[in-house]
């Protein structure tokens, strides 16, 4: 299942952004090609190349307020580990309840 779009009105993605702004760890690359790597802005990847750039917790891509509307200033090239995270997914309600929103139901 493939996220819906941030611009999708229907997607609780635009009014969360809590999986953006969980851990200066994440989001990391994983299966990413070189074409797909160099695709991602410099500026946004982080000093050991394993992942996005992170402001504190914050992936810098990531614009908005955690909770009220957000988007990923990258969407289109985002990093895999992006593409697989689903709205009220085990993963998506971890990072919600670190910023205290309350869960969603997968698919939701």
């Amino acid at each position: 299942m493939i996220s819906p779009a941030p611009t999708d009105p229907v997607s609780p993605c635009q009014s969360c952004g809590a999986c953006c702004a969980y851990s200066a760890n994440w989001p990391r690359f994983t299966v990413e090609d070189d074409a797909a790597l160099d695709a991602i802005p410099a500026e946004l990847v982080n000093a050991r190349l394993s992942g996005m750039r992170c402001e504190g917790e914050r992936c810098c891509a990531l614009s908005g307020r955690v909770g009220e509307a957000t988007a990923c200033t990258i969407y289109a090239l985002r990093p895999e580990v992006c593409r697989e995270c689903q709205p009220g997914d085990p993963e998506c309600g971890i990072a919600r309840r670190r910023h205290g929103l309350a869960p969603l139901r997968a698919g939701e």
